[in-house]
Parts: C-alpha cells; structure tokens; sequence
C-alpha cells in the first residue's frame, strides 16, 4: 500500500464527535450496519481502519456472537479501542494494515468505512480491495461507507452538505472542511468504486445509503 492516512494527536482523541459532526445520518448509518452482514456463513468478522472501536462496539451490541479483528494504523486509535474492549475476548485489535493479517480467507464478513477516500487511485484504492478480498470466504458480505463523487457531484453535494450540518459552527471551520475534502482527498465517482470492487473480487455492489457526500455499499465475495 502506497498511502496510509494515519489519524494521531487531536484527530485521533476528537474523531468520534468529528464524525457526529460532519456525517449527516452517521447514527442511523451505523445502526443498519449489523443487519447487513447478518446471514454469514460463520462468526468471523474483520474491520479494516476500525479507528476508536465505534463502528465494533455498534455491531457487537446488535450481534454478541461475532468474533471481530480490528485493524487500524493508528496507534493512538487503536490504543483507545484497546481501552473500550479490555475486557471483551471476542475482540481483537492490530495497530497496522490488513496486509499484516494472514494472507488466507480466514473472515466470514468485512467492514471498511470512511478508509478508501484517503487513498490515491493509482493502484492504492484497488490493492486494498483486493487484501481485503483475499482474506473473504466466498460468498461473504462487505460492506463499504466513502466519501464519492464525481467532481460535479461532490461540488453539488457539499453545497447541500453545508445545509445538513448542526447550525452554529463557525464559517470558518465549515469553509477549512470542504476545502480540505476538495483538495485533500482522493475522491472517485461511484462507477469507479463499482470497477474498483468487481476488479478485486467483489459482486456488483448496491448501494443502501446516501447522505449528500457520503455513499454506503454492500457487495459479496465472488
């Protein structure tokens, strides 16, 4: 993998209200999370970039029987998600990516949300896919949650994004924001994610959620 986006410092300790903030829906997104790998073929699950354990902690409250592998690149993140899940032993967490893990199917389902934008389209976006895939028996749900667009879409959808965050943050920070999703990430348009999941052994996905910038997917190990 070329890129890591490695969160560290304030954006580690204040991602999850970041989130909250910046995610129109994100409490609703995440609560439909758990029904939609349900029907696994076994118990193991994998989350790829699983920050400060939120997004493990929502699945596992809907569905205790998981056995879940965290992986984040994040020290920090990972040392926070460490401290919610001390005393959880179906919970495993990694500081590194998922190339570390066993390069084998080993996983029944998979998770990777708010990851993909981070990473370039040259090669990066699609070799995560597939480390992904890799490590997927057949058959088994994926679920993917990004920041998308084409550039006409993303320019339209962050101006209704400007409408649906909580009133009263400064102009300025909602200004830094959306320069630094025009600037910063590596936005693709959802054909792209849709070639980019098929190139990497995944079925077509459909898509379940949309809230302005942010798209969610789900799709199957072919």
């Amino acid at each position: 993998m070329k890129k890591v986006e490695i969160f560290a410092d304030k954006r580690a300790t204040n991602y999850d209200s970041f989130v909250e903030t910046w995610i129109p829906n994100y409490h609703y997104f995440m609560s439909i999370v758990p029904s939609l790998i349900e029907g696994a073929k076994g118990d193991n699950l994998l989350v790829a970039g699983c920050g400060t354990g939120t997004e493990i902690k929502t699945i596992l409250d809907a569905s205790p029987s998981w056995k879940v592998t965290g992986v984040d690149p994040s020290k920090e993140m990972i040392n926070q998600a460490k401290e919610r899940f001390s005393r959880n032993n179906s919970v495993k967490l990694m500081e590194g990516v998922v190339s570390d893990l066993p390069n084998e199917p080993v996983f029944h389902a998979a998770t990777l949300l708010l990851v993909l934008h981070f990473m370039p389209d040259d090669g990066t976006k699609l070799n995560l896919l597939k480390t992904i895939s890799k490590r997927l028996h057949k058959h088994s749900p994926f679920v993917i949650f990004d920041i998308t667009g084409s550039p006409d879409q993303m320019s339209e959808n962050l101006e209704i994004l400007r409408h649906l965050i909580p009133k009263g943050l400064p102009a300025e920070d909602i200004n830094d924001r959306v320069e630094r999703i025009k600037n910063n990430l590596f936005t693709v348009s959802e054909e792209r994610i849709y070639e980019l999941l098929i190139g990497a052994g995944f079925s077509k996905p459909v898509r379940f959620f949309q809230n302005s910038i942010y798209m969610g997917w789900r799709c199957y190990k072919s």
